[in-house]
This record gives C-alpha cells, sequence and structure tokens, in this order.
C-alpha cells in the first residue's frame, strides 16, 4: 500500500504541478493592464491564493509521496491536506484528477501507517 500510495501522490502531484503552473501564467497574463480591459477573459477572484497554492498544492503532494514509504502517516496526511488544497483552490473540472489522486494516496498511507517493525511512528 506504501508504494501505490507513492506512485499515485507522485501522479498527482505532477497533475497538480502541470495544473499550477498554466494557473500561475493565467493570473500573470490577466494582472496585464492590456489583457484586463478585455472582456472575454474572466478574471480569478482572489489571485494571490491562486498563485500561492499553485506553487505549495504540488509541493505538498510531491514531498507527501516521497515520504509515504518511510513515514506513512506524515505522507499521508501531507497528500490529505494537498488534496483538499487543490479541490477548494482550483475547483474545476481539471481539478478533480489530481485532488482524487492524491486522496487515494493519503487514505492508502494512512491506512498502511502501521509500521512493518517495531518501532515509533514519530
Amino acid at each position: 500500500m506504501r508504494n501505490s500510495a507513492t506512485a499515485l501522490g507522485m501522479i498527482g502531484g505532477i497533475l497538480a504541478l502541470i495544473m499550477g503552473i498554466i494557473s500561475f501564467g493565467y493570473t500573470e497574463l490577466t494582472a496585464q493592464e492590456d489583457i484586463r480591459n478585455l472582456d472575454f477573459l474572466p478574471l480569478p477572484d482572489n489571485p494571490e491564493l491562486l498563485r500561492a497554492m499553485s506553487v505549495i498544492a504540488p509541493l505538498l503532494a510531491i514531498a507527501g509521496a516521497g515520504m509515504a514509504r518511510y513515514r506513512a502517516l506524515w505522507g499521508g496526511l501531507l497528500l490529505l491536506v494537498a488534496a483538499l488544497a487543490i479541490y477548494m483552490t482550483f475547483n474545476n473540472f481539471f481539478a478533480i484528477f489530481p485532488a482524487a489522486m492524491c486522496g487515494l494516496a493519503a487514505i492508502l498511507a494512512i491506512a498502511a501507517g502501521r509500521p512493518d517493525k517495531e518501532h515509533s511512528h514519530f
């Protein structure tokens, strides 16, 4: 379960990274005065939050996926926070896939939280 949590978390993190790059670029494009006057481009409500989550959420997902093999509980919590951040911030059709992959990876990592060896999680 830890290996599948790692794989799903990496795929979800990479998809979130691609979505974040596009979102960050779109907010930079709409910040220009020439583009802002055009009526056919919708302006984001909170571009600062969108820019911040475009960077933070993929980093949380990739870091959580990297930790899922050896620290399953911590990795699962990071993946869960990343899934919630992706879903709540982007909230569109394309955000479903990375959020679902990170969420499933979080469930798998937390479910595999019992250590293989007898040592503490923390």
